[in-house]
């Protein structure tokens, strides 16, 4: 008799419930049995979109504790730690400096300068800005080409050069009154 009166009060508050929390009960038994079928026995398979969908419905449904079978309660919402974290982590990422300058403009910027190889980045800047483009001097000068300049000479080299003038500065000093 018990057991009759349990079941009667249990189909009498599934019958007052709406309509859309019975879909998403419907959708979270569905979705249990389907991660048990997927796995081996004894070891669930749980992709990142199954975590996904539990802390979805754990904020969308209010009896969702009762209706996990598959993991704990706490489980899921260590999850939905995990990934409030991970979001954060990555909004609050260190972006450092300015973006850089479209593909074009880099490209406009090394044509000028080869172009006009006596042209600085004053100049080229100058005439940016003239064309419209908002970008300071030191961002023109960053993205001109570099003009290879040969090596400074060697030590060895400058010995060899100056030796003359070495050799004539030590040695070959007069004394003065003066001292």
């Amino acid at each position: 008799m018990r057991s009759v009166i349990v079941s009667l009060l249990l189909t009498l508050r599934a019958s007052l419930r709406s309509r859309a929390v019975l879909q998403i009960e419907i959708l979270a038994l569905r979705h249990q049995l389907q991660v048990l079928e997927r796995g081996r026995p004894g070891r669930l398979r749980l992709t990142h979109c199954d975590r996904l969908l539990w802390v979805w419905m754990s904020h969308v449904w209010h009896e969702w504790r009762a209706a996990v079978v598959i993991v704990k309660p706490e489980t899921v919402l260590a999850w939905h730690r995990r990934g409030f974290r991970l979001f954060w982590t990555w909004k609050s990422r260190r972006r450092v400096g300015r973006p850089g300058l479209p593909p074009d403009v880099r490209r406009l910027i090394r044509t000028m300068a080869e172009a006009n190889p006596l042209w600085g980045a004053p100049r080229i800047h100058g005439e940016l800005l003239k064309l419209g483009f908002e970008l300071s001097q030191a961002t023109v000068a960053t993205y001109m080409p570099r003009h290879r300049r040969p090596p400074s000479q060697t030590w060895r080299t400058f010995l060899t050069n100056h030796a003359g003038q070495i050799t004539a500065a030590d040695f070959f000093v007069v004394p003065t009154a003066t001292g």
